[in-house]
């Protein structure tokens, strides 16, 4: 159902079960990832993982801002792009770390727990797209959302080109990549909130 079709506190509430059922998927999955990943000497999954905790706090944050006014969203979209921000930074600073050490990342692992992201993040997705207009702390859910299945799929393929090449490379270019892209997402709500706060 559409949330134009609803009263104001229905639709408030249709958003808040959303963002706690992807919350808690969020959070379980950065235990799973980053178990994983540290066990798989996996800069890309721990990469992930940071993810899905920095988004985690984000629908925590965007649980707080449902129903309130533009004022409350906005504030809520600026710390979860503050927060995307610094996660990320961490996650380079760690890609550099490891460039510089050295890693030994385990491919089967990397694809097999790649892909449980995935399909945890794909579900997210289809859970926050019904509520895409819904005001910017939703939308600044949906950016995470999307940037997630893209990171997931680096992950896979980092892992399948690990088993090929025999290399850590991989792992360390798609690491940094998930950095990139969750340094992008964050720049990307920020924006948003200063587009709200003109518009």
């Amino acid at each position: 159902m559409p949330d134009c079709a609803c009263d104001s506190a229905t639709a408030a509430q249709l958003q808040r079960r959303t963002l706690w059922w992807v919350l808690l998927i969020n959070a379980a999955m950065f235990v799973v990832e980053l178990g994983w990943g540290i066990r798989a000497e996996s800069i890309a999954l721990i990469a992930d993982s940071l993810d899905m905790l920095a988004d985690a706090g984000v629908y925590a944050l965007a649980l707080l801002a449902v129903g309130r006014g533009l004022r409350r969203q906005r504030r809520a979209a600026a710390v979860s792009g503050i927060l995307q921000i610094g996660l990320a930074l961490l996650v380079l600073a760690d890609v550099l770390r490891r460039t510089l050490q050295g890693s030994e990342p385990v491919s089967g692992l990397m694809m097999g727990v790649g892909l449980l992201a995935l399909t945890a993040n794909l579900l997210c997705l289809a859970l926050v797209f019904r509520h895409r207009r819904a005001g910017i702390h939703m939308r600044a859910s949906l950016i995470f959302s999307s940037n997630d299945t893209l990171a997931n799929l680096g992950v896979i393929f980092s892992g399948l080109l690990v088993a090929l090449l025999g290399s850590p490379l991989p792992d360390l270019i798609i690491g940094l990549a998930i950095g990139l892209l969750v340094l992008s997402g964050g720049l990307r709500i920020l924006q948003e909130v200063r587009l709200s706060a003109t518009g």
